[in-house]
């Protein structure tokens, strides 16, 4: 991985780590919707002139249809998985909820599998059961305390696993890049946000929302916005949103989706920390367990192929009389990879890879020399 490469995930890592963080601070100077409607309309906003030069450069024609599914992916992302995510930060540990959404790309795999029959394999499974192990350690249902806000952040983790599916589909479909697929969708999810907000002040619905529940009501859309709270809502607009995102589905393209994975891979362990220093959450012992354990799961994603090489090495040397076996399956592996036809496939693999590179770089952004 080069230097480039290496910054497009150490950047959003930092950035998603702060996250929940810079949102809780906010959280006791803004409505929590509203907060959600001003974050991702500044942070698309703040990708709209990459997207524009992209679209130009590669002439791509957006119909009716695309809109259409641009429109739904911003609803799925914005309206229902940040919204959820905004509540349940006001109702629990950041640091809880920062682990909570770092297992979202498990969530994806699984919805990967259920609807687009993508390929589900035993380390796959292997790493979503300790995602889950690791959840239920943090969450400690025996002694359950802020169980609503840990509900909605398991909720909005799923629904965001639900978002980078159809943000990675639709992107496909409409010839988009991740950048551009976040920013539309960020910018379409804030809009529809915003008539949803602007509904909450017709008289009729403002009195039926019941008095515990003053908050959904006449939802202010730019209040508490001044010389003082401007820094903290331009670093969680431009920065933790529209950057950290936008770099996110950039990483895919540029180093890999599994390469990318290191970035929810390092957030459980980073964001505890950083709320420790920062806001004083202190971390309990069922937290650390849980945290390592999910660290574990994304770590077999991760590396899956090489812990499986790993676990057979170890097979071979505590089981001597599997000696033979295994090394006749190593003979037969070596023969395939090292045939002609193999390395002929692997040339043209080699010189695919190369022309896709020099694409990459011609249609490269400005921004990213």
């Amino acid at each position: 991985m080069n230097l480039k490469g290496f910054l497009y995930i150490l950047i959003p890592t930092f950035l998603f780590s702060s996250m929940e963080i810079a949102l809780k601070i906010a959280g006791g100077q803004f409505n929590p919707i509203e907060l959600n409607f001003i974050r991702f309309l500044i942070g698309g906003l703040a990708l709209l002139p990459f997207t524009i030069l992209y679209l130009k450069k590669n002439n791509v024609k957006i119909s009716g249809s695309d809109w259409g599914r641009i429109a739904l992916t911003g609803f799925v992302i914005v309206v229902l998985s940040m919204t959820l995510y905004q509540l349940s930060i006001g109702m629990a540990k950041a640091s809880v909820i920062a682990i909570m959404l770092s297992a979202n790309p498990i969530f994806g795999l699984i919805i990967g599998f259920v609807f687009l029959k993508e390929k589900l394999s035993r380390t796959n499974v292997l790493a979503l059961i300790l995602t889950l192990v690791g959840l239920l350690i943090i969450i400690n249902p025996l002694h359950l305390t802020g169980a609503m806000g840990i509900t909605l952040g398991l909720l909005s983790s799923i629904i965001f696993g639900v978002y980078g599916v159809m943000s990675r589909v639709n992107g496909n479909k409409i010839g988009l890049n991740g950048l551009s697929m976040t920013c539309l969708a960020f910018l379409f999810g804030s809009g529809e946000l915003g008539i949803l907000m602007g509904i909450t002040h017709v008289p009729a619905v403002a009195n039926a929302i019941p008095s515990g529940y003053a908050e959904f009501a006449n939802i202010p859309f730019f209040k508490g916005i001044s010389l003082q709270t401007l820094p903290l809502i331009l670093y969680i607009s431009v920065l933790v949103t529209g950057v950290a995102f936008g770099l996110y589905f950039v990483s895919m393209e540029k180093v890999g989706i599994l390469q990318a994975s290191l970035i929810f891979l390092v957030k459980p362990a980073l964001a505890p920390v950083l709320a420790l220093l920062v806001l004083g959450e202190a971390m309990t012992a069922n937290t650390i367990v849980g945290i390592v354990v999910i660290l574990l799961g994304s770590l077999v994603t991760l590396m899956g192929e090489k812990i499986a090489y790993g676990v057979m090495a170890i097979f071979r040397r505590n089981n001597p009389e599997a000696h033979q076996e295994v090394d006749e399956l190593e003979v037969v592996k070596d023969k395939i990879e090292n045939s002609e036809l193999a390395k002929r496939r692997k040339a043209t693999e080699a010189a695919v890879r190369d022309s896709l590179e020099q694409k990459r770089e011609e249609h490269e952004l400005p921004s990213e020399d």
